[in-house]
This record gives structure tokens, sequence and C-alpha cells, in this order.
């Protein structure tokens, strides 16, 4: 029998392993293939909306279901933490002691967030990168009456890249909804020479932040938070006060790649080929979504654009012939909806060889986020769209 094997039951994997199923299906029912997802918690989570916790518009308790659930039936799930990959035996070990041994592997294991590289961020700066701390960020604005709030990125590369932006966004609309506008500030900090990485967004998101009065701080690599005095410092020099901080913590790639040597970099970032997905020169080692060292933003769509180029690819080698179809290479395609504020939103849409380009923000783009979180549960997961 061959074992398909799954590490993260996240959007990626999770999907990866529906689409296998539906490839292989009478191998499967033959008792000649087995496809087995890993997952540390046993429990789905949809990351997306935990901004939409902070912004007051959602509850923790429905962005979170048992991973079993969104699986198809012939699919295995084990849940166990990862402790380390050996390629030389084709085995995973994972920390309750229990060892798989793989013919395929996929690699779908999503970034870590690491306040802790940065001192004080934990008793000094907000976030919404967990459902508790988008959460506690919700309490902390509820509470807030007038001041400066910086909104910052602490580390590149981080998930869902237009994220920061669109909190930026949201907050000051919040403030004038609340009549505090007058008596706060928005300051918002960019690690490199522009508001967002892609041109084309950062040219359209640039008259935004003027037209709200937001203040762009370019070049701001954070480099330490100072408790007492209040503002937070720059490798470049420079100094922000602040009375509410927001950052986007530093994010890595998962300890036990590193671990296992897969991941040489100090990001712990798996180097993938941008069209196989094939990690470094393995012949049966595939990665998708964030655990990639691609060029890409770390959001669910790159992995949703992804796994049916690792199914497939998977499929073929199972089945031993040559990749087919319209799957068989990824193009770097993304999508995703970035809100605005005050109803609207707008839509990106790019792949290796196009870039994004807006449309004009309005309420349609906006409602088709919403609508998208809402019927997240039964398309993505499940192969729908």
């Amino acid at each position: 029998m061959q074992r398909i094997l799954i590490l993260g039951g996240g959007g990626g994997g999770t999907l990866t392993a529906n689409l296998l199923v539906k490839k292989l299906r009478s191998r499967i029912d033959r008792g000649e293939v087995e496809i087995v997802v890993v997952d540390a918690t046993g429990q789905h989570v949809y990351q997306p909306g935990f901004m939409y916790i902070a912004m007051g518009g959602e509850r923790a308790s429905n962005l979170s279901r048992p991973e079993r659930s969104l699986l198809d039936k012939r699919v295995n799930l084990v849940i166990g933490q990862v402790d380390r990959i050996d390629e030389a035996t084709q085995t995973v070990a994972l920390s309750n002691g229990l060892t798989l041994v793989y013919d395929q592997l996929v690699i779908a294991s999503g970034s870590r967030i690491v306040p802790e590289a940065i001192e004080h961020f934990d008793t000094e700066a907000e976030h919404f990168y967990t459902a508790e701390a988008a959460e506690k960020l919700r309490l902390a604005l509820d509470t807030f009456d007038g001041g400066r709030i910086v909104i910052g990125i602490a580390g590149m590369p981080y998930k869902c890249p237009p994220a920061p932006l669109e909190v930026a966004f949201l907050i000051e609309a919040e403030l004038r909804e609340r009549g505090l506008r007058d008596r706060s500030s928005v300051d918002f900090c960019s690690p490199i020479g522009r508001a967002f990485t892609i041109e084309t967004v950062s040219e359209m998101a640039t008259p935004i932040f003027e037209e709200k009065g937001i203040e762009v701080h370019t070049f701001f690599n954070v480099e330490a938070i100072d408790p007492e005095r209040k503002v937070v410092l720059s490798l470049e020099g420079e100094e922000l006060p602040y009375d509410l901080l927001i950052l986007v913590p530093p994010h890595k790639g998962q300890q036990f790649l590193m671990d296992s040597g897969l991941a040489p970099t100090p990001g712990g970032w798996l180097p993938t080929d941008r069209h196989s997905l094939l990690v470094g020169e393995r012949p049966n080692v595939y990665a998708l979504g964030d655990a990639t060292d691609l060029p890409l933003s770390k959001a669910g769509s790159t992995a949703h654009f992804e796994a049916p180029v690792v199914a497939e690819r998977v499929a073929a080698a199972v089945e031993g012939r040559e990749p087919a179809g319209k799957h068989v290479d990824y193009e770097g395609k993304v999508m995703c909806f970035f809100e605005i504020g005050d109803g609207k939103g707008t839509l990106l849409q790019f792949d290796y060889d196009h870039p994004p380009r807006p449309p004009k923000p309005n309420r349609v783009w906006h409602l088709g986020k919403i609508v998208f979180n809402k019927t997240y549960w039964h398309t993505v997961p499940k192969g729908r769209v």
C-alpha cells in the first residue's frame, strides 16, 4: 500500500486531501492507497476571521470546526504534533511517540508567530493573529478614548499581507463612527519603501491613506519597544510614540522543518519550486501555503490555488504517469478581497506574470468578502470552488 502523508489540517492540507480522494478513490477503496492527514489539534481554524474578531464583527466560536468533519471519510486523521521528518527512512515522528511511514509527503504546516523575538511585544503590543489576541485587541479598542494609534509590521514575511492596511482603514472608520477621530491619530509603519509590497496595490492604497489622514512611515523596521517612554523604535533610528500599539508579530516556519534539515534558512521556510511545488530536489516531497519560501502572499488563497497542483502531481506519481491537465504547474495565482472601511472593499487578483490591478473600491467587494467568509466551510476545504 502506498501512503500519502499530509502534514497540516489547515485550508491547504485539507483541500489537498479531499482532492486526492477524488483522483484516487478506486485505488483507496481497493486498499492500494492510504491518505493520512496529521494535525496538531484536530481543529480546523479559519484564520482570516481573526481580523473581524478584532473589529467586533465576528466570534471565535464561528471560526473553528473539527477537522474530521471537513475531510472525506476515506482520509485518515491523526492528531499529534510533528517532531521530526527523517528523509532517509521516509518517516515522520510525532511527539506522542507515533512514527508514520510515507511514500509521498505533502507539507502544509503553515507558519507560526514569534512575538517573543521582540522584547516587550507581549506586554505592549496588540495583534490579531490568534483568536485570543484578536479578542484582546477588541477590548483595547473598546476602551480606547483617544490618543495615538500606531499600526506596523514587526517582521516579513507574514500571513495575509493586506491585513495591517485593512485594520488601519477599519480602525480609522471606527474612530469616526465613535466620534473619536478629532482627538486621535493613526500612523502606519511599513518596513519597505512603500505602504504595500506590490507596487500597484501600494499605488491604490496611498491615496486612501491620505484621504483618511493616516500618516505612512516607510522604511520603518521595528527594532524595539520602550514601555517606559511608550515609543516604538525602528532600525533606521525613527521613534514613534503610541497610546495603542498594534503590530504584526514576526513569523517563522515550523520548528520541526528546521530541526529536520528541510528548511535550512533562519526563517524556517521550505525551498520550494515555484511551479512543481516540490521541495528542493526531492522527488516525493511537496509544500504549499505558508510553509514555502515562494515570493507570494502567505494567504489562504495561495494554498487554495496550489492544492490542485500538488494533488495532480501526487496522484500522477502514485499512478505511475505524468501529470496532466490544467493543474500540472502552479502559476502563482493569488486572489483576495481587501477591506477599505466604510462598507467598501476591492479585489486583489494576480499571478507570477500579471500584477494586481485593483478595481475602484465599492460595496460589492466588501460584501463579497463577507459572503466568502460565511460560505468557506461548505466550499473551500471540500474542493467545491
